[in-house]
């Protein structure tokens, strides 16, 4: 498919809760589904705006990774994005895993993508109890490493997640970092796999 893209450089100012904002409008919110050709040929705020609600508050990850395009499958796309973040500072990584949310966090200071995520996990449906265990395992994790506790809620439940938080505590600052983005690396696979259609 051959098509021309505009690519001018996109400036973004990121938002105190989550998505970010242009000329003043939010949108984190994955709204339609497209095809690797359309995505191929988007102009690049175009490009960013659909793929950067694929990393948590973090839209500069789509666009540092757009003058890669074409990509020949999604896979590809996926394995660029990855490695956009791999080969950032440090300090990009850890924002990116400040990004995310506590599990069981407060709802109005979520994204869209991961307020449904959690739900799918069954934390929006959790006793009194279970919220303060939670609470507690957040907040013992955020004391330890200094950064949120970041696990793929789509492929886990509520004990598989509290298992999480019991395997995870007793490692290193340093494994820990890696752990995290890997967790991020399956969200933002399930959440590419939701934009882009056949």
């Amino acid at each position: 498919m051959l098509c021309r893209r505009n690519d001018t450089k996109v400036s973004y100012r990121f938002a105190n809760a989550g998505g970010y904002r242009k000329a003043g409008v939010r949108d984190d919110t994955i709204k339609k589904s497209v095809s690797l050709a359309e995505l191929n040929c988007l102009a690049l705020a175009e490009f960013v705006r659909m793929i950067g609600p694929v990393f948590e508050d973090s839209p500069w990850i789509a666009n540092e990774t757009a003058a890669q395009r074409p990509f020949a499958t999604p896979a590809q796309l996926q394995a660029a994005l990855c490695e956009t973040v791999r080969a950032a500072p440090e300090e990009k990584k850890l924002a990116l895993i400040c990004a995310h949310p506590d599990l069981v966090g407060k709802m109005g200071k979520l994204t869209a993508e991961s307020s449904r995520e959690q739900t799918v996990a069954g934390l929006n449906n959790l006793s009194p109890e279970e919220i303060a265990l939670f609470q507690r395992n957040n907040a013992a994790y955020r004391e330890k490493f200094g950064f949120p506790f970041v696990i793929c809620a789509r492929l886990n439940k509520k004990d598989a997640i509290l298992e999480g938080f019991k395997r995870r505590l007793p490692n290193s600052r340093e494994q820990e970092v890696h752990a995290a983005l890997e967790e991020i690396f399956k969200i933002a696979e399930l959440r590419l796999r939701d934009i882009i259609h056949d």
